[in-house]
């Protein structure tokens, strides 16, 4: 089994793919109006429409409601990415050390979801990311 992908279904579908772009580089492709997706080389990140919401019916589906989950992204230098992204986005925490080895920062997705940038520091968090 592998994780195919991650999917956040927004009523602000051209906002979320423009900050994920932002915040990653990359570029989504567009297979229908309602659905975008951003391939990366850990897995799919994927917004769907609320428009969507219809085709799971009963599963309580609901937009712009995550507190509990955070969408984790690997970077070259996370200081450089703070400085990047200047006041472009909604900073929840600066640049900081984890006890995990992590260098991390927290933003926020136009929905409030909680986005990590984060880049291994100290050689056991290294070796952990090594080859993900």
């Amino acid at each position: 089994m592998k994780l195919a992908s991650v999917r956040l279904i927004t009523s602000r579908l051209d906002e979320l793919v423009e900050f994920y772009e932002l915040i990653t580089g990359g570029a989504f492709q567009r297979p229908a109006p309602v659905f975008a997706e951003l391939l990366t080389d850990g897995g799919t990140l994927a917004i769907g429409s609320d428009a969507t919401l219809p085709l799971f019916a009963g599963t309580g589906l609901t937009t712009a409601s995550n507190t509990s989950a955070i969408l984790e992204f690997q970077v070259d230098d996370v200081d450089r990415e703070r400085q990047r992204l200047g006041d472009r986005v909604q900073v929840l925490q600066e640049p900081s050390s984890m006890p995990w080895g992590n260098r991390a920062m927290m933003v926020a997705d136009p929905d409030g979801n909680r986005v990590n940038l984060y880049t291994p520091k100290t050689d056991d968090a290294k070796a952990r990311f090594a080859g993900r």
